[in-house]
């Protein structure tokens, strides 16, 4: 998937010049994070969300350094810190340059530039026009809509196996020995496991293929080193209420 099929279209925008206190407003009003904010030609400029509001003079939130870090980051900082706490418009909160994307940026790309430059939304351009806008809500609706999707009609349970086996093989925490048995969309697993968090993996990669309704796990776990022998705590369970 990519940005064009996700994103937000009717973006929400503030010019350099909004006041503080109107931007606030028509956040609380339209019931959104954060604000692109273009010039008088439609040009984004930058992008001001909930968080430039954290650090305000208004409700005591000033930052408060302690006097070596302050010569330490010199006066050049403090003076940074004193225009976003005090300043009235928004150009001296925002967030200037901002990370942008295209309409064609895979979602994977789009996740990796969130991570990586630590933010919430990226606004969405064509040439240097805001299109739309790709926040983490978008993407929540991305994964809640795969389950909606048509259903695959090759999802018999040799499909369905073959599939578990192709995915598992092709990670370092496969199951040793792993074993597949698929019966009318319920799955077991079974083989040797070195490390508890591949049981995880194994149980995920399983439930992610098209046409899996149930999971059963009877992969054992050794020790390597002493040889010890724990069978899964599903198959524990079973042997208890036997």
């Amino acid at each position: 998937m990519r940005a064009h099929q996700i994103m937000t279209r009717s973006v929400i925008s503030v010019t350099p010049h909004t006041s503080i206190v109107e931007a606030a407003n028509i956040m609380l009003k339209r019931h959104v994070s954060g604000l692109t904010v273009v010039d008088d030609a439609g040009k984004l400029v930058g992008v001001v969300s909930e968080g430039d509001f954290i650090r305000r003079s208004e409700i005591g939130t000033g930052r408060k350094r302690d006097r070596w870090l302050r010569f330490i980051l010199g006066s050049g900082q403090s003076a940074s810190d004193f225009v976003h706490e005090h300043g009235r418009k928004v150009s001296e909160v925002m967030t200037a340059s901002p990370v942008t994307i295209t309409e064609d940026t895979a979602l994977a790309e789009i996740v990796d530039l969130m991570e990586r430059n630590n933010v919430k939304r990226l606004p969405v351009v064509r040439g240097d026009k805001v299109v739309g806008i790709v926040s983490r809500a978008n993407l929540l609706q991305a994964v809640a809509g795969l389950a909606r999707e048509v259903p695959d009609p090759t999802a018999d349970d040799d499909h369905i196996r073959g599939r578990i086996i192709d995915t598992m093989e092709k990670n370092d925490w496969c199951p040793f020995g792993l074993n597949v048995i698929v019966r009318g969309g319920i799955v077991h697993l079974s083989g040797v496991i070195t490390e508890e968090r591949a049981r995880q993996a194994a149980v995920v990669a399983a439930e992610n293929v098209e046409g899996v309704k149930k999971v059963h796990d009877h992969l054992c776990w050794v020790d390597t080193m002493t040889g010890v022998y724990l069978n899964s705590p599903e198959d524990d369970d079973l042997a208890k209420a036997s």
